[in-house]
């Protein structure tokens, strides 16, 4: 079972998000707030695998309370749930530790499924979200550090095209439908990629193969 907490400051909002959460078998809301200061308690007190987190907050802004929880180490997954689709501020709260970004007007489709993929530590982005942060990726001043570019050189051609497919915002198993092959190997490459990469989750491992330029391009061949 697959345990969440939810905090957003719109009561009509929260029901919404319950009901839609309600209705998968395994996964089950153990606890609901409307403030940062809520999102930091309840995490600390149920340990939940996801929560889901609006980023407008009457105390501590959502971004501020990733950044927190990424600091404390939590073993909870955070899922960013609004209306706002800013690549910059997408970028800061992966940075800081999100999980995955749902926009509002898609979450009746997409919260369960990005429930799970959080869960797993898998990251998920709205496919609008996602087009956004490749875009800013791409146009960030500076160049990749030398050792990330060697980093990625280290990836076979397999891992280099599931990177791609990764900055893409697509999780294990749509990569494994997009590749053929199984779940499990997918996940095997994804171990290999991380720690070619000297990383830890896959929030890291996109925003490197952003900040690189994938996510919108063919893996390179194997030659």
């Amino acid at each position: 079972m697959i345990t969440v907490v939810i905090v957003d400051d719109h009561p009509i909002v929260r029901a919404g998000m319950k009901a839609v959460l309600d209705t998968d078998p395994d996964i089950t809301v153990v606890a609901e707030g409307k403030q940062g200061g809520d999102a930091l308690a309840l995490v600390q007190e149920h340990q939940p695998d996801v929560l889901v987190l609006d980023i407008n907050l009457p105390d501590i802004n959502g971004l501020e309370v990733t950044r927190r929880l990424n600091e404390a180490a939590t073993r909870s997954s955070i899922l960013i749930l609004t209306a706002l689709d800013d690549a910059q501020l997408i970028f800061n709260l992966l940075a800081n530790g999100a999980t995955g970004y749902v926009l509002k007007d898609e979450a009746l489709e997409a919260l369960p499924h990005a429930v799970r993929a959080a869960a797993c530590g898998e990251s998920w982005l709205s496919p609008s979200v996602a087009s956004k942060v490749v875009q800013q990726a791409v146009h960030r001043d500076g160049q990749p550090a030398l050792g990330a570019e060697k980093s990625l050189n280290r990836l076979t051609p397999r891992e280099f095209e599931i990177l791609n497919l990764i900055a893409q915002g697509l999780d294990n198993t749509a990569i494994a439908a997009r590749l053929v092959v199984t779940k499990r190997t997918v996940q095997n490459h994804v171990s290999n990629i991380y720690g070619k990469l000297g990383m830890d989750s896959r929030a890291e491992a996109m925003l490197l193969a952003l900040e690189h330029g994938l996510g919108g391009r063919r893996a390179r061949d194997s030659t």
